[in-house]
């Protein structure tokens, strides 16, 4: 539910600057006026929209969230520098205080972002730890198969070398295959009487 929580607030986050983006590319000149009248340089209009645009839409796709989050803080921290600096003047405060709440919306974004990455990290850590001890009892199962059945062999064998042919005769085991060892399979009756 987290991830889609941050995946929702990423999304609302990047509007803002997709939409701001998208306007002062089609305001250009009016973008231009304003970014000149504070003392930048002309000619940023363009540079400025599109970067914007590109980043608002990178932090929505999800792409290299903690790099478009750092930048955006950054260039957030030079908006409120350079076009919100009137401290005393209420609607000034306001936009400070909303590019601060759009700063810390990005800074939870790139720290959301690492979470899942360390997440994942650990989780694909975790399922080698577990195939390795899945593979480490399946050898020692096999392992203890494999003694349990050279045990049954070798009581098998002391069994049928400590009790003499006699008994086993007397027993109802013949030699039946003709290799010298009476076979343990009693005789197959045709009558039960």
């Amino acid at each position: 539910m987290s991830k889609i929580a941050a995946i929702v607030g990423r999304f609302l986050l990047a509007l803002i600057f997709i939409f701001s983006g998208a306007g002062k590319l089609m305001d250009v000149a009016g973008t231009e006026a304003m970014i000149t009248g504070v003392g930048l340089a002309g000619g940023l209009a363009i540079p400025v929209g599109i970067f914007e645009l590109v980043a608002g839409l990178c932090l929505a796709a999800g792409f290299m969230v903690r790099l478009v989050a750092v930048l955006l803080a950054v260039f957030t921290v030079l908006t409120i520098i350079f076009f919100h600096n009137q401290l005393g003047d209420p609607m000034q405060q306001v936009m400070v205080l909303k590019n601060l709440a759009i700063i810390g919306g990005l800074a939870l974004a790139f720290a959301h972002s690492q979470m899942w990455s360390h997440y994942y990290a650990i989780s694909r850590e975790r399922r080698g730890e577990v195939a390795a001890r899945s593979a480490q009892e399946r050898v020692h199962e096999a392992e203890l198969r494999a003694a349990r059945a050279e045990a049954r062999a070798e009581a098998l064998g002391h069994d049928r070398d400590d009790v003499s042919h006699h008994e086993y005769q007397r027993e109802g085991a013949v030699d039946t295959d003709d290799d010298g060892v009476p076979d343990t399979r009693r005789r197959r009756r045709w009558f039960d009487w």
